[in-house]
């Protein structure tokens, strides 16, 4: 796809077409209990999610956060971003709305980085600025917290963001950056999920930190962490990319292991086996696991009354399955209910603030990067 050159039209507004900012672009499929609109294109989007307003922020692999009106199609550049590297699975990665948006304007995001020789990803926060001739822009921009270690390679970053319900904490996931082993280790953040304050700082009490852990870490023993949210009780939902075989949903719990690298429902690439979870065997196992792969991206727990048979269940985008996956949630329980193909890699699922559901294409291998909205056939 042509790359629209941002950074050189701070002042510019960039349109839409008018068929995609309202939607009219939509199909219709007789196995789909939805219709699907096409509300604009992006380049390589990552993530997104919606203001007060009714606009949306979306990141942009390359390094782009783009403020974004589907009423009317405009798309404004939102400078302020630290430099990015976007090698591999890197790039601008999760954004997400402060608790107390409304009084604060803060925006949290996620984003991978190259320093010292190394790469790891960072979380950072900045108020959200716009001025009267439209120009916006993120103030005071902070890198809050950093993965530990940095390491080579441009894989596995992860850094998904969710609040808890309270908006007391920060949670924060960390890919193992396809090194295995730090998943298990005490002192790493990699392959983990992470309770942090809106500061960055550890969260106090947090389960291991008497045991020598980083005191940051609230579970461990993860791949590659795509998808965090809570549900309507306060439980924390993960979905991650397991390796061959093996993607998973997890019920995550402070302070347990959930085995990876030790155990898998997946195999190496290379062939080589991992043990299969087993009851009794000291690693807490997925709710639900794919094999073959989904390829999970993105996580949403759907809330709203637009698809009220829906409601309690949980959203996941496919990439190399080309799907929009629902899980259905009872309790601590969950099992697979729907995948529907997409015909496009799906990297990120949101809820919109009239309850319809919003897809973001991932813009590679095929896909073409487009905002997708999803609303009831009848």
């Amino acid at each position: 796809m042509r790359r629209l050159p941002l950074a050189a039209l701070p002042f510019v507004l960039i349109a839409c077409s008018a068929d995609n900012a309202t939607g009219q672009n939509s199909t219709n499929s007789a196995d789909k209990p939805f219709k699907t609109s096409i509300i604009a294109d992006f380049d390589s989007p990552w993530a997104m999610t919606f203001l007060p307003d009714g606009r949306a922020l979306v990141t942009e692999k390359a390094g782009d956060m783009i403020l974004f009106d589907p009423k009317n199609g405009t798309k404004i550049p939102v400078s302020g971003i630290p430099a990015v590297d976007s090698a591999g699975q890197g790039g601008l990665m999760d954004v997400v709305l402060s608790p107390e948006f409304g009084q604060d304007k803060t925006v949290y995001f996620s984003f991978s980085e190259a320093r010292n020789g190394a790469k790891g990803v960072a979380l950072a926060r900045g108020q959200f600025n716009q001025a009267s001739d439209g120009t916006t822009a993120l103030d005071d921009v902070t890198v809050i917290f950093r993965a530990s270690p940095y390491v080579e390679g441009n894989g596995h970053y992860s850094g998904r963001i969710a609040f808890s319900p309270d908006g007391r904490y920060l949670f924060f996931t960390n890919g193992e950056r396809q090194k295995f082993d730090p998943a298990q280790d005490p002192k790493a953040t990699l392959g983990k999920v992470l309770r942090l304050n809106p500061d960055g700082t550890p969260a106090a009490g947090n389960p291991l930190a008497a045991q020598g852990f980083d005191p940051a870490i609230w579970s461990y023993g993860h791949r590659n962490l795509l998808g965090i949210a809570f549900d309507k009780d306060g439980r924390l939902w993960e979905q991650e990319m397991g390796p061959k075989g093996g993607d998973e949903v997890n019920l995550i719990k402070p302070g347990l292991n959930y085995g990876y690298p030790k155990v898998s429902n997946g195999d190496h690439y290379d062939g080589r086996p991992i043990t299969d979870h087993a009851p009794g065997d000291g690693f807490e196992a997925p709710k639900v696991s794919w094999n073959p792969v989904i390829s999970p991206a993105g996580l949403l727990y759907y809330s709203a009354d637009m698809f009220p048979q829906w409601k309690n269940s949980l959203f996941i985008g496919g990439l190399s399955s080309e799907s929009l996956v629902r899980v259905k949630l009872d309790g601590e329980k969950a099992s697979k209910a729907d995948q529907w193909d997409m015909g496009a890699r799906i990297r990120e699922v949101e809820q919109g603030p009239d309850g319809a559901l919003w897809l973001l294409e991932d813009g590679g291998q095929g896909s073409q990067g487009r905002m997708l909205k999803l609303t009831p056939t009848g």
